[in-house]
């Protein structure tokens, strides 16, 4: 019969640990849900962008996004948007880094950025928010 436990092998972090660590987790990523909720209710200033090719922003991207797939992501491409504008980026979903590629590319500009975790993969088939295509 097993007596030690698996999840507590590593113990707990401390409640205070445990905050500093989700505050800082928070300020790299949302969901979903908190950016439909923002954009239905005209809150937020942050620009929502889909990092994926043309060909698969055309064929669906999340209601409100611009395409600007992460690899042409540069100064100049951005010259557009004040230097402090919030850029919240998705992909395909968790099996999918462009996210993460696109989020490098605007820190090191020193762009803000959030991912939205979960990409079109969670806001169109397992959340259903709305889409749009072209």
């Amino acid at each position: 019969m097993k007596t030690t436990s698996r999840v507590l092998e590593i113990p707990a972090a401390s409640p205070s640990e445990a905050h500093d660590y989700f505050r800082r987790k928070l300020s790299f990523e949302t969901d979903p849900a908190d950016v439909h909720d923002d954009l239905e209710n005209g809150v937020g200033a942050f620009v929502l962008v889909d990092v994926r090719s043309p060909e698969d922003y055309v064929r669906s991207h999340a209601r409100g996004a611009i395409n600007i797939p992460h690899a042409t992501m540069t100064e100049q491409r951005l010259s557009a948007y004040p230097p402090d504008t919030v850029f919240v980026v998705y992909c395909w979903g968790p099996g999918c880094n462009g996210a993460d590629k696109a989020a490098y590319r605007l820190s090191k500009l020193g762009r803000p950025v959030k991912i939205m975790i979960g990409g079109i993969e969670y806001w169109e088939h397992k959340d259903g928010y709305p889409v749009e295509q072209g």
